[in-house]
């Protein structure tokens, strides 16, 4: 058998065995089951006409900016206010996920304001909250510190102040009605009313099946996902459900592809059953998305008109219709909302980390080494079969880049799978390429490190005695290889079929 096909029946028997290690090493695949269609939400009565019909929104304003202190910062918040006499309604926005700044709000706090209501928009807080940590407890003190400046203003009136909160600030405004009778009524938008994990592995489901992508790429994310020990991914928003006494609308959109609405809109209702509060309204708006507006432009027909004329209406509007608790356009939900399974230990966040890490360190530390046995005038080549060092340097330097290649390739293909997400955009021969790519760099590493092993094989044979450095350098890179090959394996990229 000649070289050449030795080294391919090696690589051909590591393949098979990186493969079935990532498979053996994997925790159970996430699998989201069918949603099973609730005979309740395929027949739901239209919206009253009476909730939408116009308001007027041309009342003058002010508008005035404020520093709240709040725990171990101070926020910048803007009030908007109508300038006609006598108590009004008033409402505090709170941000979704992310470094939210009050501007995001403005149209929409313009307009209730204009409409009768007085609005409040403030800065999130950055001090105690950001990606690893996100302290919603913290967050809903913030909220309520914003109804307390409400409720002691003037043309407020007290028992008509409440909270707004669209997606992660639905987790944070029934905590703050929770602690707080202060809260006259909460308005929910988009509100996942399942955990973080369980909300974002359903919409990247979602979108992975309308880019037609294959299965491997979804494990591949939700296996990273089920490795990130963020304590927030597994909050429980129920207990704090079950706790709303006060007057509560839901708005959702149909075309929402951020969570699941069917569930969501379930736990709600039978959270606020437990609580034995029956003053809430639900409404599923035609062709919203996740911030009330049709493809991110204006918002949906008929949300604002909904929000205002239920705010201003309280308590009247407190208690729909009878039947009509649930009404609006017909939502429709695939998939069930499912955990994603827990990585195990061997491949949490500290343990990638260290690999990563390490692989790293191998990585630079040739070059390094190189650089500093050339300053102290050191000989890279030692006398004895001097020849094989510059062709194993080589593959040295190739393998390195082509790992470097794979890590850089998987990263990009995660922000794109997000941004196509986000932005509800994208094509399916753009995963398709991505993918193919990244699954033809993990292969070329591969066939790299086993060349590579035959080579320093071949000079060890051949009566090659490297030196104390070369022999570092060979062991950290072939090493850190090794280790980027298992992690690739445990995420799939050696998985049978392609």
């Amino acid at each position: 058998m000649s070289d050449r096909s030795r080294l391919s029946v090696a690589t051909g028997a590591l393949l098979a065995i990186l493969a079935t290690v990532g498979y053996m090493l994997s925790p159970p695949s996430f699998d989201p089951p069918r949603l099973s269609q609730s005979q309740t939400f395929q027949s739901l009565p239209a919206q009253p006409a009476a909730e939408y019909r116009p308001v007027p929104h041309n009342a003058p304003i002010a508008v005035e900016e404020i520093s709240v202190p709040v725990h171990g910062t101070t926020l910048t918040a803007t009030i908007r206010s109508p300038r006609t006499p006598g108590r009004h309604p008033a409402m505090a926005f709170v941000q979704g996920s992310g470094r939210g700044d009050r501007g995001e709000f403005t149209s929409q706090a313009t307009w209730l304001a204009r409409a009768g209501v007085v609005t409040l928009t403030y800065d999130k807080r950055t001090v105690g909250y950001d990606f690893r940590h996100r302290d919603f407890g913290l967050l809903a003190d913030d909220a309520l510190r914003m109804v307390e400046v409400l409720r002691k203003r003037a043309d407020v009136d007290p028992v008509r102040a409440g909270l707004w909160g669209v997606s992660e600030g639905s987790w944070v405004v029934p905590i703050a009605a929770a602690r707080s009778v202060d809260v006259g009524f909460t308005v929910l938008v988009s509100s996942p009313n399942v955990s973080p994990v369980r909300q974002v592995a359903w919409a990247l489901n979602e979108q992975l099946e309308r880019l037609h992508a294959p299965a491997d790429v979804r494990e591949l994310l939700t296996k990273a996902m089920g490795g990130v020990g963020f304590n927030f991914l597994r909050y429980d928003s129920v207990p704090a459900l079950k706790q709303l006494k006060k007057p509560v609308l839901a708005l959702y959109g149909t075309m929402d592809p951020s969570i699941p609405f069917v569930e969501s809109t379930q736990k709600l209702t039978s959270a606020l059953g437990d609580a034995g509060n029956s003053d809430y309204t639900i409404r599923f708006l035609r062709g919203a998305d996740h911030a009330m507006r049709i493809h991110g432009g204006a918002f949906t027909r008929g949300y604002l008109e909904t929000m205002a004329n239920w705010i201003i209406g309280l308590p009247g509007t407190a208690r729909p219709p009878a039947g009509a608790q649930i009404a609006g356009a017909t939502p429709v939900q695939r998939y069930e909302a499912t955990d994603v399974p827990r990585a195990p230990w061997y491949a949490g966040t500290a343990v990638l980390g260290l690999a990563l890490t390490l692989t790293a360190v191998g990585y630079v530390a040739a070059p390094v080494t190189e650089m500093v046995v050339r300053l102290r005038g050191r000989d890279l080549l030692p006398s004895a079969h001097s020849e094989s060092w510059p062709a194993i340097r080589r593959r040295l330097r190739r393998m390195a880049w082509t790992g470097v290649a794979l890590l850089a390739s998987v990263l990009a293909f995660i922000m794109l799978i997000v941004l196509f997400s986000v932005n509800q955009a994208g094509a399916w021969p753009a995963v398709l390429s991505g993918w193919l790519i990244i699954r033809v760099l993990a292969v070329l590493m591969l066939v790299q490190e086993v060349t590579t092993v035959a080579a320093v094989v071949t000079a060890f044979r051949a009566g090659w005695e490297p030196g104390r450095w070369q022999r570092f350098t060979v062991a950290t890179m072939l090493g850190g290889t090794a280790l980027l090959l298992v992690t690739a394996a445990y995420y799939g990229l050696f998985g049978i079929p392609w």
